[in-house]
């Protein structure tokens, strides 16, 4: 069922005074029912093509018409505005809310809506969201490239202007997006009312090593190459400066123990430290130092205690580490990443880039949809494009003819004498 076309009265004016609107239409792709933009002027539109856009008006009148089945309103590079998508969060019938969507409701504090669907809402702020993830589980974060279909239909206690959320964004994008079970706590949200769950307590063994130790050792192993560059500062290997962070903190993370004050300690000294590190990034109060950290050492399984080797055999973990261990030779204790790991010690340390892709396949399957809607809108120009020329060609050949005299006034004959 189509819902109601909105009403003027009942959007922001901040948003009706942009000239960012486009009708959208159902279509269904692969058995699943999606919606894609559409241009007045006919055709698809794009999210990244401002002449695909139109006004309000413009929009809500083309969909009047029956061109479209309602108006969405696109987030642009050059407008402040975020859209955040809480999905299968409502019930259609009696609309009752989830608690993890109520709680992010409360605190945007911002111009709330009923998704077209009726079982989910969309929110608007002014603001910017942090690098590193935009979508998970049921909760989704746009700042451009993306449009929303506009119903009016407001959510009554929510304001309805588009409010500053800055901060309020960042607390929620680091609780979902940066914790170290951000799809766990998403998906089971809705049984908390708190936006992220209090850190973990993890009981890790330390060792006596002087911090000029953890550097020589983790120098001197087998993975020493890679821990120097860290030291060093060089995140040529990641994806991003956080996901060094996190590859550093792992490998001081074996070598002291778990002692979360020694790797704070040492990262302070290393290479990658930078301002970043004492902000707080996350709705409990934590600063990304400190979560970093915390999730270095709840995913490593394995930690060097030195009564269980001898100097030796620590600087350089080879076949005398690996007899004592039972590992493979090539296989180091404090490198979990390493593919040679087992399954499980991959997954009790999965690095954010691990933990990341499912977010990223959604991401791109998300793209990839796009592009797939971008296709389809240059196909019916192309379309166009050829049928003005068949058209043109017909108006040429009809000009293109003699008199009754046979003099030829064609104008290519013209042209030719």
């Amino acid at each position: 069922m189509t819902p109601p076309l909105p009403e003027r009265d009942r959007l922001p004016d901040k948003l009706l005074e942009r000239g960012q609107w486009v009708g959208w239409r159902k279509q269904t792709r692969g058995g699943d029912e999606t919606k894609v933009p559409v241009s007045v002027n006919g055709g698809y539109a794009s999210a990244t093509d401002a002449a695909t856009w139109t006004t309000f008006d413009e929009a809500l009148a083309y969909a009047t018409e029956g061109a479209a089945d309602g108006v969405g309103f696109v987030f642009s590079t050059d407008d402040p505005y975020v859209g955040v998508d809480l999905d299968n969060c409502r019930s259609r019938e009696t609309g009752e809310t989830e608690a993890w969507a109520t709680v992010i409701i409360d605190q945007l504090a911002s111009y709330t809506e009923i998704s077209p669907s009726g079982t989910g809402y969309h929110i608007i702020v002014r603001g910017s969201l942090p690098p590193d993830g935009n979508r998970t589980g049921n909760l989704e974060l746009y700042e451009h490239s993306r449009f929303f279909t506009m119903t009016g239909d407001h959510v009554d206690e929510t304001p309805t202007t588009v409010a500053d959320r800055t901060d309020e964004l960042t607390a929620i994008h680091g609780a979902y997006f940066e914790t170290q079970h951000s799809q766990h706590d998403t998906q089971h949200a809705s049984n908390t009312t708190s936006i992220t769950t209090p850190p973990s307590v993890v009981d890790t063994p330390g060792n006596n090593l002087t911090d000029e130790d953890v550097v020589e050792r983790a120098s001197n192993a087998a993975n020493g190459p890679k821990f120097s560059r860290l030291w060093k500062g060089d995140t040529s290997a990641y994806d991003s400066h956080s996901e060094a962070d996190m590859a550093l903190c792992s490998i001081l993370s074996f070598w002291t123990g778990g002692d979360a004050a020694q790797i704070d300690r040492l990262l302070r000294d290393s290479g990658l430290y930078r301002k970043k590190w004492d902000e707080t990034h996350f709705a409990d109060g934590s600063t990304y130092g400190e979560k970093t950290i915390e999730r270095s050492v709840s995913r490593t399984s394995d930690f060097y205690e030195p009564s269980q080797w001898s100097n030796a055999d620590s600087r350089s973990p080879t076949r005398t580490d690996s007899a004592r261990t039972g590992r493979a030779d090539h296989q180091t204790p404090h490198d979990p990443t390493s593919t040679s790991a087992t399954p499980t010690e991959r997954s009790n340390t999965a690095s954010p880039r691990d933990t990341g892709h499912l977010d990223r396949l959604k991401d791109l399957q998300s793209h990839l949809e796009s592009v797939l809607v971008e296709n389809e809108r240059l196909q019916a120009e192309l379309e166009a494009e050829r049928e003005r020329r068949r058209e043109l060609e017909a108006a040429l050949d009809a000009v293109d003819k003699t008199d009754e005299s046979g003099r030829g006034w064609s104008l290519f004959g013209w042209f030719r004498r």
